[in-house]
């Protein structure tokens, strides 16, 4: 996600900020929902679902394990960093502190997520996605696994679950589809075949993956798009690079996180951003902190 620049024609009027149509798939590729799923699991892996997310009630008995509390340390860490970044809203001192401890601990005894037998663990650690447990990253080689092999208790994960950004969707499609094929259960919606759609049509599905996006014509004059989205224009066409660049660092520019003068890049960083072409929407290293992709694009060239 960021900006880039493209070459299109100078005559080229598409509107600012709105997604080139070429970049989206058509409607015709939409198909029905499925009337006999949510997201394309059997019964019985939807209810695993639901339950891994605390859409109904979960029962700690069913994995073993042990119910956290107000004074569990990760949650005590994570109400007080709460209460911290927004005390007009939580409130402050101790008081608010044990009420958001209390609110956390009630929400995750409310999910399979954070309460894991040691079975899904193991379905884990056999999709390699308890990386934080079982390999270890370098900047030379990246994650190699650990010698000897790790694996992780229950114990460890439910609690590294608690931490924040810990298990994503993908997690959870392993240890649903691990817990239905030990049940003996197919995990898969019979109507649907696990898609949560149905064609309009015979052949749909196989056309939509066969598209394949247009780009936009190409041409002598230099254009500033976003790429938060599928694409975008944000400035209007010009004919030389330096052009842009001195538009990028004029009032002009107001795209995004740019509001005020302090946001916006210098001319020689806007210019060695246009000469490159694209730049992430924000870059953070020890040396600068939180920089604007630009302006870090620039400074490469100093």
């Amino acid at each position: 996600m960021g900006r880039e620049v493209r070459r299109v024609p100078l005559d080229f009027d598409w509107p600012f900020n709105k997604i080139w149509d070429g970049f989206l798939s058509p409607d015709r590729f939409d198909e029905e929902k499925c009337p006999d799923c949510a997201n394309g699991y059997s019964p019985r892996a939807q209810n695993l679902y639901d339950l891994w997310y605390g859409k109904i009630p979960f029962d700690l008995a069913t994995t073993g394990s042990t119910p956290w509390g107000p004074d569990t340390p990760a949650i005590r860490t994570r109400a007080e960093q709460n209460i911290a970044n927004a005390p007009e809203y939580y409130g402050s001192g101790e008081p608010a502190i044990v009420r958001e401890a209390r609110r956390l601990a009630d929400l995750f005894n409310g999910s399979w997520s954070h309460h894991l037998a040691q079975e899904d663990v193991d379905a884990l650690v056999a999709g390699e996605r308890l990386h934080d447990f079982t390999h270890t990253w370098t900047r030379e080689n990246g994650w190699q696994p650990k010698e000897p092999p790790v694996v992780p208790t229950a114990a460890q994960v439910n609690e590294w679950s608690l931490a924040g950004l810990a298990h994503d969707g993908i997690n959870a499609s392993v240890v649903i589809r691990a817990r239905c094929e030990r049940e003996g259960i197919d995990d898969t919606c019979p109507t649907c075949k696990g898609y949560a759609s149905l064609e309009k049509y015979e052949g749909q599905r196989a056309e939509a993956e066969a598209w394949e996006p247009t780009e936009p014509p190409k041409g002598d004059g230099w254009q500033l798009w976003e790429t938060v989205s599928e694409g975008s224009p944000i400035s209007p066409v010009f004919a030389a690079a330096e052009e842009l660049a001195d538009w990028m660092s004029s009032p002009a520019y107001t795209w995004g996180a740019v509001k005020a003068d302090s946001d916006r890049p210098s001319y020689e960083s806007a210019l060695s951003f246009v000469k490159s072409g694209w730049a992430p929407s924000f870059v953070s290293t020890a040396q600068t902190g939180v920089v604007s992709g630009v302006e870090w694009i620039g400074a490469q060239g100093d």
